[in-house]
């Protein structure tokens, strides 16, 4: 299984960045010290100091600790028929892109490219599969590394969101659809992160599936770079209100499901404890 993308310390660091509190000011709200924060976000656990700064970074203490203890990674979501997952090294960091494909046509969508599409075109070799479109989740380097071979090899045309310009792409706007086959894909806007990323979501295989980009990862998020506001906000309306069997297909670490970050991940699981 793919390792998670991001720590504990991680999380605190983007929490932190996104609310723009520094850690004199993280430390006076929480009544811990700024040495304290400094060393749980580099990575060492202290658990009352985790359980003091969450709620000040809005962040649910306990699926943080679980987080940081190793208590808790994602059920395993295995490679099926209809979805493929592919994980290539772009500069040292591990990226993934997605095939999705319609049993009875054979007809598939390609979500980003990963740093080699290699893996996609033996895929669709191997299962006799037509690749109709690319869809871009946004236009970050490491997700587009290898689009001009993909677009050439399959001859598929290519969609990139409107606020995200990509050469040669047809730009899109949420609430667009496409068909595969059975399988309809809905773009939904989820952007924060970069500028216009979309997350797609397909219905009519086994479970519903939604291809993410760097929206939401297992157990975390994408840096709201451009919006951490609206970052969360739309992971929350526009993902977390799928059904909780929905699996998130992440631009990096492991996929996870609906279910699972509505439990486990610290950015959004003190919304449905109850």
């Amino acid at each position: 299984m793919i390792e998670l993308e991001d720590n504990f310390g991680d999380v605190i660091g983007k929490a932190q960045r996104g609310l723009g509190i520094s850690d004199n000011e993280l430390a006076k709200k929480s009544g811990t010290s700024a040495d304290a924060i400094r060393k749980v976000r580099d990575g060492q656990f202290e658990e009352k100091t985790l359980r003091a700064i969450a709620p000040v970074l809005d962040l649910e203490p306990n699926a943080l600790v679980d987080l940081a203890q190793g208590k808790w990674k994602p059920e395993a979501v295995e490679n099926s028929h209809g979805l493929a997952q592919f994980t290539t090294s772009y500069s040292g960091m591990l990226v993934n892109a997605y095939v999705v494909w319609d049993l009875g046509s054979k007809h598939a969508a390609a979500f980003d490219t990963g740093a080699d599409c290699n893996g996609m075109l033996k895929l669709a070799a191997k299962e006799n599969l037509s690749i109709k479109m690319i869809l871009l989740t946004h236009a970050h380097p490491d997700h587009v590394a290898d689009l001009p071979r993909l677009r050439e090899e399959t001859g598929a045309q290519v969609f990139a969101p409107s606020r995200e310009p990509v050469p040669g792409a047809e730009r899109i706007e949420e609430g667009k659809h496409f068909s595969i086959g059975k399988i309809d894909i809905e773009a939904r806007s989820t952007w924060g992160h970069s500028p216009g990323g979309i997350t797609f979501v397909c219905t009519a295989l086994a479970r519903p599936i939604a291809i993410v980009g760097d929206s939401m990862f297992a157990g975390s998020m994408g840096g709201g770079s451009v919006s951490y506001k609206d970052a969360v906000q739309n992971n929350l309306e526009k993902i977390l209100t799928l059904p909780d069997e929905t699996i998130i297909c992440p631009g990096h670490g492991p996929m996870t499901s609906v279910g699972e970050e509505k439990k486990h991940n610290p950015f959004f699981a003190a919304k449905f404890r109850k």
